[in-house]
């Protein structure tokens, strides 16, 4: 189906631009891939999501999960099933986990004053397709990614007996997960790709 599609997709292009260079036809069918990759994971999520009645709880554990994603980064899978699997078990299971656990509310403030400690130290995460070469941008990253952390302890802790808050921490704490060291080590995948480059590029 994805071949189908990029073969399609292929055929459109260079009928249009006839003049277009492989290296830039490869950009965009890489970009396209991924368009196709995240549609399809999404609609799986989102029918078994209907399947469960948990939609509501979907998407609020997404909305605090790409806050921090946004500026802090973190791995991605080197092959579409794994990051389906990883994708069901973050949304799907992790919504499950929100909507029918009782987190106490010291344990989410522990939590989530661990999870600004590891925000601190290790974002951004990068990858070694787009390494964050510029230290400046780093910087501005750690900052940003650390100010949202502490904006969902302070949540956390003002609104601790709320159950939006399991959906604050859980969210943040799968954002953690992607920016880990030991997680891009379970998956094979080279961490802090930015040193691998000159430092004059800083």
């Amino acid at each position: 189906m994805k071949e189908r599609f990029l073969k399609k997709a292929t055929k459109i292009i260079k009928d249009k631009k006839k003049d277009m260079d492989e290296e830039k036809l490869e950009e965009i069918l890489y970009g396209l891939e991924g368009l196709y990759l995240t549609f399809t994971k999404m609609a799986v999520i989102f029918i078994i999501a209907l399947i469960l009645n948990i939609v509501k709880d979907v998407i609020l554990l997404m909305i605090f999960y790409n806050i921090i994603r946004t500026t802090a980064f973190g791995m991605h899978a080197k092959k579409s099933i794994h990051c389906l699997i990883i994708s069901l078990l973050f949304f799907i299971g992790g919504a499950l986990l929100c909507k029918y656990v009782i987190i106490p509310s010291y344990i989410k403030i522990i939590l989530a004053s661990i999870a600004l400690i590891l925000l601190f130290k290790y974002a951004p995460a990068d990858t070694y397709k787009r390494p964050l070469i510029n230290a400046k941008r780093r910087r501005i990253y750690k900052i940003l990614s650390v100010l949202s952390g502490s904006i969902y302890l302070v949540l956390i802790i003002l609104f601790r007996n709320l159950s939006i808050t399991n959906y604050i921490c859980v969210g943040l704490w799968e954002a953690i997960l992607m920016i880990h060291p030991l997680t891009y080590r379970m998956f094979q995948l080279p961490y802090s790709n930015y040193k691998n480059y000159v430092a004059t590029y800083n």
